[in-house]
């Protein structure tokens, strides 16, 4: 799942977009100014920064220029300036992409999927999991083990396709929660314990059988991987 970073101090375009992305299957993060959205760029690397350039706290130019001095993110600029030599600026500076407002919120997720895919940032879509007895159809939304249909929820399916999509990586309870319900809820980590208890019973045969999610104290669930 490809991390985007949205550093916009336009609250409502910030939930439009936010809203496209993660229905595009994209994690989103968010900042409406710009130093503390360069600062979480610093502690996370996203796959991708969709960056104003009219920005409290700091210009997004200067945002996209220290990226650029600290690594290669990809950056889609996005300003209602229309003016040429703002746009060579940020172009010179490293920007993979530059959209003038007003536009399409579904442009703005075309355009994303194509800088990752020039960037080489973005990894094929894997539609189907083929893992220990288990078939996970992402695109129907579908398990079977050993031919026999589960029925799950769909907080019980993202959980499965995480874990069984990495197996044998370590995921802590609040990147699952993120990941299932698109944001930090802190004080509700422990819910995913209630999920994962449930998951388990739906995909366990016996109880003698070794488990498919296996709990790894102090840290969180990983998925058991082929023997």
């Amino acid at each position: 799942m490809e991390t985007i970073l949205i550093i916009e101090d336009e609250p409502e375009l910030v939930r439009g977009i936010r809203s496209y992305l993660e229905q595009a299957g994209f994690k989103v993060l968010a900042e409406y100014r710009g130093d503390s959205g360069f600062k979480t760029w610093e502690n996370t690397r996203p796959d991708l920064v969709i960056l104003d350039l009219n920005l409290p706290g700091m210009d997004g130019l200067d945002i996209a220029r220290n990226i650029r001095r600290q690594g290669d993110t990809p950056i889609i600029m996005l300003t209602a300036r229309v003016e040429e030599t703002d746009r060579l600026i940020g172009l010179e500076l490293g920007a993979d992409d530059y959209i003038t407002k007003p536009f399409s919120v579904r442009e703005v997720v075309a355009r994303v999927r194509a800088v990752l895919r020039r960037s080489g940032n973005q990894a094929p879509k894997v539609e189907k999991i083929h893992i220990l007895d288990l078939d996970i159809d992402l695109d129907e939304m579908r398990v079977e083990r050993a031919g026999e249909s589960i029925e799950l929820t769909l907080t019980e399916f993202k959980l499965l396709s995480i874990l069984a999509g990495k197996a044998g990586r370590v995921f802590n309870r609040l990147q699952l929660l993120e990941a299932t319900q698109g944001e930090t809820y802190e004080g509700y980590e422990r819910t995913i314990d209630a999920h994962i208890k449930n998951l388990r019973a739906k995909l366990q045969r016996n109880k003698e059988d070794a488990p498919y999610i296996e709990t790894v104290f102090g840290v969180g669930y990983r998925f058991r991987k082929e023997e």
